[in-house]
């Protein structure tokens, strides 16, 4: 039957799905959870080319249950004839029993001839199904990982993922049974589920109690009670079949049929996406706790190097008050222009640019070269840097923040959790862990000189406001107005106009004035660089509690802190995938509501076993 153009749709979507979910699987960091991850997609990958094998190959109809649960009987009441031999107390069941009409062949549903025993059948019940009779998983046989193929468990395994719906047999006996409940739930993801209780002519119904003990973990659907032997006998006999028998039948051979097997393949794909994705996040979340204790632990190393690096360049800015100080300076003289103050202010600045030169010489960390830098300027001292560094060679002792001691300890505290992570470990190297320093360090630098420019700037604008700058300016000028009224009074008027007239003042006087004029700006320069240093003051108090909060050392541990970051990328990623399998899944149509089928492992309370695992 030709695929419709909604199939087509579908199909495009689960196949976008698919090839999503494998590259998410090809992409992820290396993490242990990781290599799990990729497995579980590699046996999706395989699944899911079994299922495109045999989109157009009859529904796949097999059987699981325990030994004597009927299950070969089971066969030939719905083939209605005898082509399997039937046994209640051993496992007669050895090799599985490939049942089909004569054009279907196991290589078209993707099975290997040689792993079944082929028995061909032109009648009308395996028009659109090929029937499985499965081995016992509860057989007593034992073997190596080796040797599990040969077994009748290892052929179970190997046959269980190519088969569409499951007919899961049970009797009064065997319906709790923990072996068969265990391979049940391997099964079951990819796979529509029937449930029958066998033995109807000898044993009470006991439908109820085993809906219960399946309802936790799988949707039941429905349940069928059969009479296999009463039922053959009535094939044999051209009977119709009856009762819970011929209720099986018809799902089988009625609404399974055709169409519905393409629906069901695909409902089976989603599921088996919908279980791997579920298993990926279980073993993901599994990992992630400690990851977030590496998390915690980076964060607190970088906050105890921050303080101490904010510790270090609160001392060295309150102690080299005159680089900073001087660069205010130099702001303020710059606004005022030519006045008297601002020339005696240029004055002083002049000789605080000797100082500053002078001081570049002993720069030797990277609080120290953010002071010069906001006090003569960052092209400058980056000018000088190069210098220096080309004449004295890499100087690593210039761009560290931290000793060797502090980097290592928190370097290996790092590594411990890393390691517990299953995370790349901390390079503790000394060249790695100064070179991570130094472009910590640099970076620490430009931002520090940045905020050290913008708060003298704003610092430099209020105190160039009139209502400052009026006050030293009237200051000075009245010391100068005064010796001038003292010179000019005694030139014209005591020496030419007085009664007794005065010799007029020698250089003596001029010396003193000139003296006392130096003594008097520097008392004004005191005053006003006592204000500026106190404002100041005030504002580096202010934003080195500022960087408290910051990050100076986000480049340290990039390495680890990247990887962090790509395994909740990751885990993000595969919530989406998620959420589209749901959305895929509530697209389709439910084949049968008779049908049952293992329930989301995310909505399960209690872990399954799942393919991998087996």
């Amino acid at each position: 039957m030709a695929l419709r153009t909604e199939d087509f749709d579908l199909l495009a979507d689960v196949e976008a799905l698919l090839g999503d979910v494998r590259r998410w699987s090809e992409h992820l960091p290396d993490w242990p959870a990781s290599r799990a991850c990729e497995i579980l997609t590699q046996r999706l990958a395989q699944r899911a080319d079994h299922l495109r094998v045999r989109l157009e190959a009859p529904l796949i109809v097999a059987t699981l249950g325990g030994t004597g649960t009927g299950k070969s009987t089971l066969v030939n009441a719905l083939v209605g004839e005898e082509v399997t031999v039937a046994g209640r107390q051993r496992p007669t069941t050895r090799r599985p029993m490939f049942i089909c009409q004569p054009r279907v062949t196991p290589e078209m549903v993707g099975i290997d001839p040689q792993a079944v025993e082929v028995v061909q059948r032109d009648v009308p019940a395996l028009r659109d199904l090929v029937l499985v009779d499965c081995p016992d998983p509860d057989t007593s046989e034992t073997a190596g990982d080796e040797q599990l193929a040969a077994t009748n468990l290892g052929r179970l395994r190997a046959l269980l993922p190519h088969c569409d719906v499951l007919l899961v047999t049970a009797t009064q006996q065997k319906y709790r049974s923990a072996r068969v409940l265990d391979e049940l739930a391997t099964a079951a993801a990819g796979a529509k589920l029937v449930f029958v209780q066998t033995h109807a002519d000898t044993e009470s119904d006991i439908r109820e109690d085993w809906r219960g003990v399946l309802g936790e973990h799988y949707e039941v659907g429905a349940m069928f009670l059969v009479d296999s032997p009463q039922a053959l006998a009535d094939a044999r006999a051209g009977l119709a079949p009856r009762g819970e028998f011929g209720r099986l039948v018809e799902l089988l051979q009625g609404s399974l049929a055709r169409s519905a097997a393409k629906r069901i393949r695909r409902s089976n794909l989603l599921e088996l996406i919908d279980e791997t994705l579920a298993a990926c996040a279980q073993r993901w979340d599994a990992g992630l706790p400690p990851v977030v204790q590496l998390e915690a632990a980076l964060a607190e190393q970088r906050a105890q190097l921050n303080a101490r690096l904010v510790e270090q360049t609160r001392d060295e800015l309150l102690a080299n008050r005159r680089l900073w100080e001087d660069r205010l300076l130099t702001e303020v003289a710059g606004r005022w222009g030519f006045s008297p103050f601002a020339v005696v202010l240029r004055g002083y600045q002049g000789i605080g640019q000797l100082i500053g030169g002078a001081a570049l010489w002993r720069v030797r960390t990277p609080v120290q070269m953010a002071l010069w830098g906001a006090a003569t300027g960052w092209r400058t001292w980056q000018r000088d840097r190069r210098r220096r560094y080309a004449e004295a060679g890499t100087d690593r002792a210039v761009a560290l923040a931290w000793d060797d001691a502090q980097l290592r300890t928190a370097a290996i505290i790092v590594d411990g959790y890393a390691t517990e992570a299953g995370g790349p470990r901390v390079a503790t190297a000394p060249a790695a862990l100064q070179a991570e320093a130094a472009m910590a360090g640099n970076a620490f630098v430009q931002s520090t000189a940045t905020q050290l420019q913008t708060l003298i700037s704003r610092l430099a604008e209020g105190h160039a406001r009139w209502t400052v700058r009026g006050i030293y300016e009237l200051l000075l000028a009245a010391m100068v107005v005064l010796i001038l009224f003292r010179a000019g009074k005694n030139f014209f008027y005591d020496s030419w106009l007085a009664t007794e007239p005065s010799p007029v003042l020698g250089s003596d006087f001029f010396l003193h004035a000139g003296f006392w004029l130096l003594v008097w700006c520097g008392v004004l320069l005191a005053m006003f660089t006592g204000r500026l240093r106190r404002g100041l003051q005030r504002e580096i108090l202010g934003v080195c509690e500022s960087w408290r909060t910051g990050n100076s050392g986000a480049m340290l541990f990039a390495r680890v802190e990247d990887h962090c970051r790509q395994l909740h990328r990751s885990r993000r990623e595969l919530e989406q995938l998620q959420a589209r399998t749901t959305l895929l899944t509530a697209h389709l149509a439910d084949p049968d509501a008779r049908l049952g089928g293992k329930r989301t492992t995310a909505s399960l309370a209690g872990p399954a076993t799942s393919e991998v695992n087996s």
